[in-house]
């Protein structure tokens, strides 16, 4: 999972064999099967007739203004539409369409982890100033409304499944995560035995952590994870190491003063940074109402003179 998160295998690359790999790990077949069987359920990876399991690809890859403001315009826009000559039925159709291909001015986050729904959008409000929503797979088939003006950020996993809702003008970013080489150099580098804490919000981000600094522990360290959630949060005791997700590093920093504290973060560089585009594109491509009014007024003039 997290070698496919990080770009280290691409879409379409093939995966060992279970018996290749149950040889490799030194684990029986029926555990390795289960993964797989795993992956597959998870829309991560998938498996065609006579071929390997292989990785899935992606596919399609400011104020808010007065209630009663908001309210004029509307009104504006329906007394607009029926001098017009148009129903109400084509006006909320045009409307729909024209909300759907607009340019995004939020971020919406997909998940099944709670906690991911909190970790992540504290990730990307660090770099960007728009609001940032989240929500479930399953919540927002259930309301595609809340696609209007969201530009969708979310693992790999869930892309093939909300493809419908998806304007074709607006496809969704899919989470590439960060390596964790730094962090796996860091407990390499411990001079003597000792004991690493994991602590987040995330469930999935202590199972994935454990999974990923593992090697590097091995039998001469020790390693707890920390759920730092819910109504019984956990707080992790004396340790040597701590590492912590963005929402837990600040609280753990402050607290652990003599210890080290590090911080991983789990969505990639280059995936910010993709974002940072495709936000700066989309509001690139708003005419301006200067820009409009002239145009409006070069129209008014050409037909004035019969051109």
């Amino acid at each position: 999972m997290f070698l496919i998160g990080t770009g280290v295998l691409k879409p379409g690359a093939a995966l060992p064999s279970v018996r290749a790999l149950a040889q490799r790990l030194g684990i029986h077949r029926n555990t390795i099967s289960k993964a797989y069987h795993d992956l597959t359920l998870s829309k991560v990876a998938e498996k065609r007739a006579g071929r390997r399991l292989a990785v899935r690809s992606a596919g399609r890859g400011s104020t808010p203004m007065a209630a009663r403001g908001l309210d004029d315009i509307v009104n504006a826009a329906i007394a607009g539409a029926r001098q017009g000559g148009y129903s109400l039925q084509q006006l909320h159709e045009r409307l729909r369409d024209h909300l759907r291909a607009a340019p995004p001015d939020h971020l919406l986050v997909l998940s099944e982890d709670a906690g991911m729904r909190v970790l992540l959008p504290e990730e990307l409000k660090q770099r960007f100033s728009c609001p940032v929503d989240a929500c479930t797979p399953a919540e927002l088939l259930s309301n595609p409304a809340r696609i209007i003006g969201a530009l969708v950020v979310s693992p790999q996993g869930h892309l093939p499944g909300i493809q419908t809702v998806l304007p074709a003008e607006r496809p969704a970013i899919a989470i590439t995560y960060s390596p964790a080489n730094s962090h796996l150099q860091a407990i390499r580098r411990l001079p003597r035995p000792s004991l690493i804490a994991v602590v987040s919000v995330s469930r999935f981000f202590l199972d994935t952590a454990r999974g990923v600094l593992a090697p590097a522990v091995g039998r001469r360290h020790s390693m707890r994870g920390y759920l730092m959630a819910g109504t019984r949060p956990e707080t992790p005791g004396a340790a040597d190491l701590l590492l912590c997700g963005a929402m837990t590093f600040p609280v753990v920093r402050a607290r652990y003063k003599a210890a080290a504290v590090t911080c991983y973060k789990l969505i990639s560089p280059a995936c910010l940074d993709q974002i940072a585009a495709v936000l700066v594109c989309r509001r690139a491509t708003v005419p301006s109402r200067a820009t409009t009014g002239a145009r409006d007024t070069a129209r008014r003039l050409l037909r004035q003179t019969g051109k």
